[in-house]
C-alpha cells in the first residue's frame, strides 16, 4: 500500500488547479492539488483520499482508481500502473513476486538479430539488461560482449558508463525516460531483489537517478526519437521502437531506424560498413579512428 500511497501524492504534485480549469483560491502551500479538489473531481469524499494516500484502505476498486486517474489526468500506462499498484496492496497476503532466474534468447529470436544488418537492435529482458544484440547495435553502443555481465543493463550503462552517458546529445531527456521505464516495469515483480540492487546502486552513485527514481514518473516503452553523437558516424538522429518479443518471458526487441534519404540514414549506413570492415574475417577497410562527416 505504501507504493501506491506515494504514488497517487506524486501524481496529485504534478497537477494544477489551472490545468484543470479549477479556480485558484487562496495561497497553496504545497504544490499540485488539494485532496479537496481531487476528491470533488473523482467524486469520491476527502476523508477517503486521506486515508488512500496514508495507506490506510486495504484495497480499492478499480472503478474509484480509474476515476482517480481521470481527475488526474493520467496516460493510458500511468493507469495501467496505478491499478497494478491497488492490485498488489490488496493481496497482502500474496507470495513474493520476485523475477523468475535465468532470461534465455531463443535460437529463433538470435536469427532474427543477426538479420537486421541495417538496424541497430538489442533484445532487453527484466530491469532493462541486455540479453543480446546485433553487430550495428555493439557498434552504435558498446561491444556489450567485453562488459561484465551485471553491466549489460541498458540504465545502468546509461547513467554510469561515460562513453554511454556521452553518446546521447540529449542526455537528461534520455536518463529520465530510462528512469520511467524502469519504474513501470518494476511494477511486475515488486519484490525483485535484483531490482532493488540496481536501484540501490543507481541511486548511490548518481543523484540524478535518485531523485528522479523518487519523482515516481512512469511510462512504457513504445517509440520516440533519440539523438546521438558518435564518435565514428557523427550526429544521428535516430526513431526507436520496442516490440514486443512472443515466446521470450519479459523480452523486448529495441530497434532503431534512420529516416530514408537522410543525413542520419547517411551516417549509420557509414557506421554499417565500419561495423562490417571490423567484424572477424572481414578486411579493414575503414579507419576506427576517423570520425565520420558528410
Amino acid at each position: 500500500m505504501a507504493q501506491l500511497s506515494e504514488y497517487l501524492r506524486a501524481c496529485r504534485a504534478r497537477v494544477t488547479a489551472e490545468e484543470l480549469g479549477l479556480p485558484a483560491v487562496g495561497r497553496r502551500r504545497v504544490p499540485g492539488l488539494r485532496r479537496e479538489e481531487l476528491a470533488s473531481l473523482a467524486g469520491v469524499s476527502v476523508d477517503y483520499i486521506v486515508r488512500l494516500e496514508q495507506g490506510r484502505v486495504r484495497s480499492a476498486s478499480p472503478s474509484v482508481l480509474l476515476s482517480l486517474a481521470g481527475a488526474l489526468r493520467l496516460r493510458p500506462d500511468e493507469t495501467e500502473y496505478l491499478l497494478r499498484l491497488a492490485d498488489d496492496a490488496a493481496d497482502a497476503g500474496r507470495a513474493a513476486r520476485t523475477a523468475p532466474k535465468g532470461q534465455q534468447v531463443s535460437s529463433a529470436t538470435r536469427v532474427l538479430l543477426d538479420g537486421l544488418v541495417n538496424v541497430p537492435a538489442l533484445l532487453l529482458g527484466r530491469r532493462m539488461d541486455v540479453l543480446a544484440w546485433n553487430r550495428l547495435g555493439a557498434a552504435l553502443f558498446t561491444d556489450f560482449g567485453e562488459l561484465p555481465s551485471r553491466q549489460r543493463n541498458h540504465i545502468w550503462l546509461t547513467f554510469l558508463d561515460p562513453g554511454i552517458r556521452g553518446l546521447y546529445a540529449d542526455w537528461a531527456k534520455v536518463a529520465q525516460e530510462c528512469v520511467a521505464y524502469l519504474r513501470m516495469d518494476a511494477a511486475r515483480y515488486p519484490d525483485d531483489p535484483d531490482l532493488a540492487r540496481l536501484v540501490g546502486e543507481l541511486s548511490l552513485k548518481d543523484e540524478d537517478f535518485g531523485a528522479w527514481w523518487s519523482d515516481h514518473r512512469v511510462r512504457a516503452q513504445r517509440q520516440g526519437r533519440k539523438r546521438f553523437r558518435h564518435r565514428v558516424a557523427g550526429e544521428l538522429a535516430l526513431d526507436f521502437q520496442v516490440l514486443d518479443v512472443r515466446g521470450g518471458t519479459d523480452q523486448s526487441l529495441l530497434v532503431y531506424t534512420a529516416e530514408p534519404g537522410s543525413h542520419s540514414a547517411e551516417a549509420l549506413a557509414f557506421l554499417t560498413s565500419w561495423s562490417a570492415a571490423r567484424a572477424p574475417g572481414s578486411r579493414p577497410e575503414l579507419d576506427p579512428d576517423k570520425e565520420h562527416r558528410a
